[in-house]
């Protein structure tokens, strides 16, 4: 546990208990069995067994004791006794903990070929990774006999490291014949796809006879660019021809452009599909860069076969281009599963329009007007409307009910957890005290996380319901005497930044994310120093960068630094907050684009996500503050051509 976060947690232990006095679950601020706690779970990272048996002993009774107990047995699983095993499986079942143990011992028994007892547990109720995948076709095969080696092929097909449990079955498929050098070249290709150039290394020089590619081709500081423009492939075999693909492939994804004009020198000395399959990636990997040349290099790579993610960039690409007829054909050319997402309803819609077709578009709209993100809104504007989210039907909880539900071990686990700054433990015992619950007790599980204060609890919970639905949990507003203040001081809406800090942090005061950033609105330190010489608060110390007055006056000023900046445009803005203000800049349109096409297209997935969830979250935070608020498609606008650079100045200014 982070020291800032435990003085934190002390600090504020009494505004806590005051958030859950009401409620007879209620756990204690920290204690010396906590204490104990913590140091056991250092003794487990540290793999020290004779500490943690020790600390053990002095925790009978802590409510968290079923994860020192699970521990223990973790350290020693490969000599645990199925007896200790089967006991804690009975005594906390339906727990991820038991959960975890049972795919551990599974593990474990295959590792030591214990086939007999393997069969006792497996297949998990809970689904099998791969490694377990891979033993569990072992243990299948020696009952079975080779006939299931069939399942274990469609495992190969992958761009990252199998794990070592797949290599025995994986070798007896190629020793049989069932793994072709043509299924060695697919994974080849997934693997450069992928950049994972250390499998791609290894699957290329295990090839059979001429087809195997070897040298310097892999060397970390060759000349891709270099070997590209000279063309000198051979390119009458089949290992030439890879790695002429592999070259492009490397230099593609730095910089297309760069690629093109070599690629298009020595290309027809392909065959077709190799050729087509080039084409793909070259136009990929410019889609991704925003070439506005991308959408007509799809065009060359005609019936190639496309993933997902390419058939997704393919339309993204002719969206860029605004070439309606590409943009249907893409969608059509997709998956079931893939044509059915939200967005891709949304643009087939807009499609549609575009080319005249508005009848067919209407029930596309329709159907996602009734449903609550970033794409219904999109839709109900289309149809004329304003979107209005399907009525609340809150929950009125009992107390007795409340109290009830704040009993469970597994509730008072997650309290207890999160008061412990180990949230990713209470976050997967959560998961199993909701899942599959009805809406009722969805709802009932949401009102309780609120009032104890475990508002990402309670806005995701809200999120699982299918027919009854709470808006006012799933768009909590909590802390608004310090939004509102942020608002007033720094002149930005209010429903703006509850959208940001909805996205942000979930209302998670002190939560601190992997790369560094801070409280509800997710400051990273050097931006909150930056904020306060702004500001001249000569006060600020970095200690306080999560109070919630601080963070969220902080947080207001720098989105509005970049909204001022940015044509006051939120969705630049928000771009700009959550992946850089240079990447925003840089990914202006060469010319004014659409605002809801420019965010469809910016390159970086999660930046994407981010800016339609905090963009939906304010429409929703605006209805519900009882404003009039500008409609998304407004709100969105046109997105004008990229000026001048816009400099980050905490990075000019960092030493």
């Amino acid at each position: 546990m982070r020291m800032g976060s435990m003085i934190s947690r002390l600090q504020s232990c009494g505004v806590w208990l005051a958030a859950v006095a009401l409620l007879s679950a209620a756990v204690p601020c920290l204690a010396q069995s906590d204490a104990d706690f913590l140091a056991a779970r250092a003794a487990f990272d540290k793999g020290d067994r004779v500490l943690l048996a020790g600390l053990s002993r002095k925790l009978n009774g802590h409510i968290l004791l079923p994860y020192v107990e699970y521990w223990r047995l973790k350290l020693a699983i490969d000599d645990a006794s199925p007896d200790a095993v089967r006991d804690f499986l009975a005594r906390y079942p339906d727990t991820p903990l038991a959960e975890k143990l049972r795919v551990d011992w599974l593990k474990s028994l295959a590792r030591k070929a214990d086939w007999n007892r393997f069969a006792l547990d497996y297949p998990p109720p809970s689904g099998e990774d791969v490694e377990l995948a891979c033993y569990g076709i072992q243990y299948r095969r020696q009952r079975d006999g080779d006939a299931v080696l069939a399942d274990a092929k469609p495992l190969w097909f992958s761009g990252q490291t199998t794990p070592d449990a797949c290599e025995p079955l994986f070798a007896v498929l190629i020793g049989h014949g069932d793994l072709t050098a043509a299924d060695r070249v697919a994974r080849f290709r997934l693997a450069s796809e992928a950049g994972n150039v250390k499998l791609a290394q290894a699957i290329a020089a295990d090839v059979p006879g001429k087809e195997r590619i070897v040298g310097r081709e892999f060397l970390p500081n060759r000349d891709f660019q270099r070997a590209l423009d000279g063309g000198a492939f051979a390119f009458s075999t089949g290992a030439g021809r890879e790695v002429a693909l592999y070259t492009l492939e490397r230099v593609a994804r730095s910089d297309a452009s760069a690629a093109r004009p070599a690629w298009v020198k020595w290309r027809d000395k392909l065959p077709e599909a190799e050729r087509k399959y080039g084409n793909a990636r070259l136009a990929y990997h410019a889609a991704r860069q925003l070439n506005a040349s991308a959408n007509d290099w799809f065009r060359e790579a005609g019936d190639a076969p496309l993933a997902p993610e390419m058939q997704a960039w393919r339309a993204r690409a002719a969206l860029r281009a605004l070439a309606w007829s590409d943009v249907l054909a893409a969608i059509d050319g997709m998956t079931e599963s893939q044509r059915n997402e939200a967005a891709w309803r949304y643009w087939k819609g807009r499609a549609l329009v575009a080319k005249g077709r508005g009848v067919e578009a209407k029930p596309l709209f329709e159907t996602l007007a009734a449903e609550t993100h970033y794409y219904g809104v999109l839709a109900a504007e289309s149809l004329g409307r304003r979107f209005e989210p399907p009525k609340s039907e809150p929950l009125l909880s009992t107390m007795d009910a409340l109290n009830t539900f704040g009993a469970q071990p597994a509730v008072q686990r997650v309290v207890k957890l999160t008061h412990l700054d180990l949230k990713p433990e209470a976050r997967r015992e959560w998961l199993f005290v909701v899942r599959g619950q009805s809406d009722e007790t969805l709802l009932l599980a949401a009102d309780y996380a609120r009032r104890v204060a475990l508002y990402d609890r309670a806005v995701n919970t809200a999120e699982r319901t299918t027919a009854r639905h709470d808006y006012s949990l799933r768009y909590l507003a909590p802390f608004r005497t310090e939004f509102d203040a942020a608002s007033r001081n720094q002149d930005v809406d209010v429903a703006l930044l509850y959208g940001i800090a909805r996205q942000e942090s979930r209302f998670s005061p002190d939560i601190v994310s992997s790369a560094g950033a801070v409280g509800l609105m997710q400051l990273m330190p050097g931006t909150a120093k930056w904020v306060a010489n702004q500001l001249g608060r000569k006060d600020y110390r970095a200690a306080a960068i999560g109070d919630v007055e601080l963070n969220t006056n902080f947080g207001a000023y720098y989105f509005k630094y970049w909204l001022e900046r940015l044509d006051r445009m939120p969705a630049l803005a928000a771009a700009a907050y959550n992946a850089g203000p240079g990447r925003a800049q840089a990914w202006r349109p060469p010319a004014a684009l659409e605002g809801a096409i420019w965010v469809e297209t910016i390159p970086f997935n999660e930046t994407r996500d981010y800016v339609k969830k905090v963009l939906a979250n304010s429409m929703f935070y605006a209805q519900a503050f009882g404003g009039s608020p500008q409609s998304l498609t407004a709100r969105l606008g046109q997105v004008a051509p990229r000026g001048g650079s816009v400099a980050d100045p905490i990075t000019a200014s960092a030493p």
